[in-house]
C-alpha cells in the first residue's frame, strides 16, 4: 500500500509549537492550496488540509515560519478518530509531515504579508540568496569559459568511449 502526500502551499496562522507530556514538540497547522481550475467567477478555489508535525521539523517550523508563508511538505495521511461528551464518534484526517522545505525566503515572506499587491491577488517573489555562487564565475561547478580544444560543431566521436552492448549492467 502507499501512503503518500505531497502538498506546496501557505500557512494559514501564525504557527504554535506545543510539547507533549513527555517532552516532544509537536505543531498542528493547516495549509491553504490552490486547486489546479477556477471556479464559474474566474477565482481559484483552495483546500485547507489539517498537517501535523513532530520534533526538529515541529521546532524549526515554529522559529522560522509565519502566517501566510509559502512551504512544501512531504507525509502520509492518518486519521484518527475520538469520543464526544455526548458519545458520538468524531474522525480527523490529517497529514503527518516527514519532509517541510521552506519555498521563500524569510525577507520575501515579510515582504509578501506587507504588499499591498498581496491583497489584490497578486503575488511578487523577490528571492535573494547569500551564496558565494550568486556572483558570476565563482560556481566550481561551471566553467568560467569553453576549453580552447573545443570548437562548436565539432564531431566529438574521438573522444567516445567504446562499450559493447554485453559489458551493460542491463
Amino acid at each position: 500500500m502507499i501512503n503518500r502526500v505531497v502538498l506546496v502551499g501557505r500557512l494559514t496562522r501564525n504557527p504554535e509549537l506545543k510539547y507533549t507530556a513527555n517532552g516532544i514538540a509537536n505543531l498542528k497547522f493547516s495549509l491553504a492550496v490552490n486547486r489546479t481550475y477556477t471556479g464559474a467567477n474566474g477565482e481559484r478555489q483552495a483546500d485547507f488540509i489539517n498537517c501535523m508535525a513532530w520534533r526538529g521539523t515541529a521546532e524549526n517550523m515554529a522559529k522560522f515560519l509565519k502566517k501566510g508563508a509559502l512551504i512544501g511538505i512531504e507525509g502520509r495521511m492518518e486519521t484518527s478518530s475520538y469520543q464526544t461528551t455526548d458519545g458520538s464518534t468524531r474522525y480527523s484526517t490529517y497529514v503527518v509531515c516527514d519532509h517541510v522545505q521552506f519555498l521563500e525566503s524569510k525577507k520575501s515572506q515579510w515582504q509578501s504579508q506587507s504588499s499591498p499587491q498581496q491583497e489584490a491577488g497578486f503575488q511578487t517573489q523577490s528571492t535573494t540568496f547569500d551564496s558565494p555562487f550568486s556572483q558570476p564565475g565563482t560556481n566550481p561547478f561551471v566553467p568560467n569559459s569553453v576549453p580552447s580544444t573545443y570548437t562548436p560543431g565539432q564531431s566529438q566521436a574521438s573522444s567516445m568511449i567504446n562499450i559493447d552492448d554485453d559489458d551493460l549492467p542491463f
